[in-house]
């Protein structure tokens, strides 16, 4: 039988996968490996959200199948959420849908909006459904800067004035995974004025809305005047209340992307089991000690592998938001690539760290680390690192 099938061959080798297999093969030999390659976060929702879902799961009507676009108290919910973080107001019923999670949702809003050969403006790097959501649905992608600096906008112009088709979509996702940057406000004002002049929509990634370190929040592109003709946002519950197996987002924004999106999922699953969403609810709706206490766990967290890899030898770029620090793989080892580096580190120091160049080859000469380990467990890191690169 020809199992060349055209998706599958429109997707490159998985690039974490040696490290993968060797971080398992490790584990199996019973070795201690502190992992700080997987952005899985180790902390647990609030009590009273657990409490919600065992609550409605013991319903007998809760186990039939939900709504494909979410129930209507949590599309209310997370209208109120935007409404009293962001000042946006927001119709639960046209402008925000509930998805498993955003990576499901950004990869069926791709499957709806593009068609084989449409050019979408992806950054690299980025999180790979960023780029991937779009080339299994058929789309070229024209890389742009992760960066939300100046040569971000002298690209976009270069790249709508010399890319035949002309792109049709612009994804963007700040703070971002795996660089960290983050964008302000008058950034997304550019990002909605060059959009409505180039007839462009515009996908932000917002998952990481609340894990900010300064003393500004995150802002959303939704709180630019015109931004819902053009734009549509997806968040994520995973980082803010430690639900990501959960598997809870949402999209909110522009009514026709919501509504394509809405049509597509509407053929392919009966939303989420309604507990999960009804506990989701309850978080939102209720006390929110955690999304401060998340926030200031991910920030002590930074602060410590900052300085405990710092002494031990290896310069850590601190990052202003997300649950991760991107940065550049240390010089002695430049030549073996981030690949080869994260192999090295895993073998040598039992320390386990995601590859740049699984996030596009501007990725490459760094690797992403993630904040998923006590403070304890990195400073164990550090102590294995400073070992390491002392036998280099």
């Amino acid at each position: 039988m020809n199992d060349d099938f055209y998706r599958i061959r429109r997707l490159p080798p998985y690039v974490f996968a040696e490290v993968n297999a060797m971080k398992a093969a490790a584990r199996a030999r019973g070795e201690d490996i502190i992992d700080l390659g997987m952005g899985n976060p180790d902390g647990a929702p609030p009590a009273h959200v657990i409490e919600k879902l065992a609550e409605v799961a013991r319903n007998p009507r809760a186990h039939g199948y939900s709504a494909s676009k979410g129930i209507a108290g949590l599309r209310k919910a997370q209208a109120a959420y935007y409404e009293r973080r962001f000042n946006v107001q927001l119709d639960p019923d046209s402008e925000v849908i509930v998805t498993l999670g955003s990576k499901e949702g950004l990869a069926n809003l791709a499957q709806a909006i593009t068609a084989p050969g449409d050019v979408v403006l992806a950054p690299n790097p980025s999180y790979p459904i960023h780029q991937f959501g779009f080339i299994i649905a058929g789309a070229a992608i024209r890389s742009i800067p992760a960066a939300p600096g100046p040569d971000f906008f002298t690209r976009l112009e270069y790249a709508m004035r010399y890319t035949v088709p002309k792109p049709s979509v612009l994804v963007i996702g700040y703070p971002s995974n795996p660089t960290a940057y983050v964008a302000d406000i008058d950034f997304y004002a550019k990002v909605v004025d060059f959009a409505r002049e180039h007839k462009l929509w515009v996908i932000s990634d917002l998952a990481y809305a609340e894990i900010y370190f300064g003393d500004t929040p995150t802002p959303s592109i939704l709180q630019v005047p015109g931004a819902m003709d053009v734009a549509i946002e997806f968040t994520s519950m995973s980082k803010t209340y430690s639900m990501a197996g959960w598997r809870m987002g949402f999209a909110v924004g522009n009514r026709t992307l919501i509504n394509a999106l809405t049509r597509v999922k509407s053929y392919l699953d009966y939303g989420a089991f309604t507990p999960i969403q009804a506990a989701a609810t309850a978080a939102l709706n209720g006390p929110q000690d955690i999304v401060a206490a998340n926030r200031a766990l991910y920030k002590a967290r930074r602060d410590c592998l900052v300085s405990s890899f710092g002494r031990a030898g290896w310069e850590i770029t601190p990052p202003q938001a997300s649950m991760f620090a991107w940065t550049p793989i240390p010089e002695a080892f430049r030549h073996l690539g981030s690949v080869e580096f994260a192999k090295r580190l895993l073998a040598g120091a039992g320390v386990a760290v995601a590859p740049g160049a699984g996030f596009g080859e501007e990725g490459e000469g760094y690797v992403r680390i993630a904040l998923v380990e006590n403070e304890q467990r990195i400073r164990q890191a550090a102590r294995n690192l400073k070992r390491f690169l002392a036998s280099v």
